[in-house]
C-alpha cells in the first residue's frame, strides 16, 4: 500500500524489531494510562515518553505530521469551542467573548493526551506491517472473523481511495468542476458517490468468491504463529508497563492528596 500505515514498517530501530505481541500489549498499556491522566502536572513527562518512544522508532517527523492533518480540525474545533464554552473564571474578555479557565485547562488536557496517544497509535502500528499486527492480536485472542474483518477494511479503504482518485481524474477530464455549489454538480456528485459504492460492493462480493473458492472457512486446523520472543522483548515489555503503571499510580495519588 503506497500511503499507508506500512510505509515505514520496514525500517530497522528496536521499535521495529521488537516482538509483535510484546509491543501490542505495552503500547496499549501505555495508550490506556495517558487515556487515564487528569493532572496537568503530569502533561510534560507523558509528552516526554511519548518523544522518546517516536524518536527510537525512527520513524519520520513527516510521517506523523501527514497523519494529524486530519485529526488536526477535530482539534481546532475544540480548541475554538472549549475556552470559550467551559467554565465560570473569566481570564479575559473582549464584548461577548469571555476566556475561561477551566476551558482552558480543559484544552491543554484534551489536545495533550490526544497528540500523545495518536503518537503511541502511530508507533504500534506503524513499526510492523498491518498484518504482522493482526496476527499479533489473533494470537493474542482476538476472533478470527473481527481480524478478518480489519485486515479486508483496510486493504479496501485503500483501494476505495484509489478508485475515488481515479474517478475524480476522468470527471476533470471531461470538463467537470467542482468548485462552484451548483444542482449540477451536487448532482454528479451524488452520482459519483452511488457509483463508488455499488463498484465496491460488486468488488467485495467477487474477493469474497474467490476466498470461498480458495477454502477460506474450512480450515479447521490453527496456523502456528511465527513469532519468537526473546530476553530483549520481554524487558521492553516489563519497563513500558511499570512506566503505564507509574502514571496510572501518580494520577491516583494526585488526586487524592
Amino acid at each position: 500500500m503506497k500511503h499507508g500505515l506500512d510505509t515505514y514498517a520496514y525500517l530497522k530501530s528496536p521499535i521495529h524489531r521488537w516482538e509483535p505481541r510484546c509491543k501490542l500489549v505495552a503500547l496499549l498499556a501505555l495508550i490506556f494510562a495517558f487515556a487515564f491522566v487528569q493532572q496537568l502536572i503530569l502533561l510534560p513527562p507523558m509528552a516526554i515518553v511519548t518523544l522518546v518512544y517516536y524518536s527510537v522508532s525512527r520513524l519520520p517527523v513527516a510521517f506523523l505530521l501527514k497523519r494529524l492533518r486530519y485529526p488536526g480540525f477535530f482539534l481546532a474545533a475544540i480548541a475554538i469551542l472549549l475556552p470559550f464554552s467551559v467554565g465560570n473564571t473569566v481570564i479575559w474578555q473582549l464584548g461577548f467573548l469571555a476566556l475561561r479557565q477551566e476551558g482552558l485547562v480543559a484544552l491543554i488536557l484534551v489536545f495533550t493526551r490526544f497528540l500523545c496517544i495518536l503518537t503511541i497509535g502511530l508507533i504500534l502500528f506503524g513499526t510492523a506491517p498491518f498484518l504482522t499486527s493482526i496476527k499479533a492480536m489473533r494470537s493474542l485472542g482476538l476472533p478470527s472473523v473481527l481480524a478478518d474483518m480489519t485486515l479486508l477494511s483496510y486493504r479496501y479503504i485503500e483501494q476505495f481511495g484509489e478508485d475515488l482518485t481515479r474517478m475524480q481524474t476522468a470527471m476533470r477530464l471531461r470538463g467537470f468542476r467542482a468548485n462552484k455549489l451548483s444542482q449540477r454538480n451536487l448532482t454528479v456528485l451524488a452520482s459519483l458517490a452511488g457509483s463508488l459504492l455499488v463498484r465496491s460492493y460488486e468488488q467485495s462480493q467477487q474477493v469474497y468468491q474467490a476466498m470461498i473458492l480458495r477454502g477460506y472457512g474450512y480450515v479447521t486446523q490453527r496456523r502456528r504463529q511465527q513469532f519468537k520472543t526473546h530476553a530483549s522483548d520481554w524487558i521492553a515489555l516489563m519497563v513500558t508497563c511499570v512506566v503505564a503503571l507509574g502514571f496510572v499510580v501518580a494520577e491516583m495519588s494526585l488526586t487524592n492528596a
